[in-house]
């Protein structure tokens, strides 16, 4: 049986009164990794911002 597989059958054993925060906490996960991702995104255009200001320099140097 997959996790998947493994969490519906969980979530088919909740009470529907903790559906709902059930739905938020999948949600928060989900916010949460895409945030992530964001970050590394953006450390990775950074990087190369630092990379090619120290490209210039160097060309500027020689």
């Amino acid at each position: 049986m997959t996790i998947k597989e493994q969490i519906l059958e969980e979530i088919d054993k909740v009470p529907e009164s903790a559906l709902l925060e059930v739905l938020e906490f999948v949600r928060s996960l989900k916010n949460e990794q895409q945030l992530n991702i964001d970050d590394r995104v953006w450390q990775a255009y950074l990087d190369s911002e630092r990379e090619r200001e120290e490209v210039y320099r160097r060309l500027a140097n020689s």
